[in-house]
């Protein structure tokens, strides 16, 4: 098993900027890659971003240069610097832990983006 908990939300200005964090514990040997989704009552969890273990990265088409994943294995965390926040961004932020066998995933993070 896999524990992923995730901190770093909050409320910030439309334009702000804010940067998530989530420590990965127990079987990370396992973990193929780490990443964040979002979801509101409204919408499906969409895919923010995601980084794989050779490094490469993948945003969510709706990111445009506004959010970088990095990964710090030898911590076992993944961050989500968030610039440039927009109203719209606002939602829960889900950890996400990839492996062969299984996704994991964490609790959330609020992130509201409103003045």
């Amino acid at each position: 098993q896999v524990r992923l908990v995730e901190s770093g939300g909050g409320l910030v200005q439309p334009g702000g900027s804010l940067r998530l964090s989530c420590v990965a514990s127990g079987l990370v040997v396992g973990i193929d890659g780490m990443g964040w989704y979002r979801q509101t009552p409204e919408k499906e969890r969409e895919l923010v971003a995601t980084t794989i273990n050779d490094g490469t990265a993948n945003y969510g088409d709706f990111v445009k240069g506004r959010f970088t994943i990095s990964r710090d294995t030898a911590k076992n965390t993944v961050y989500l610097q968030m610039d440039n926040v927009k109203p719209e961004d606002t939602a829960v932020y889900l950890c996400t832990a990839l492996s062969r066998r299984r996704d994991y995933w964490g609790q959330g993070t609020q992130v509201t983006g409103s003045s």
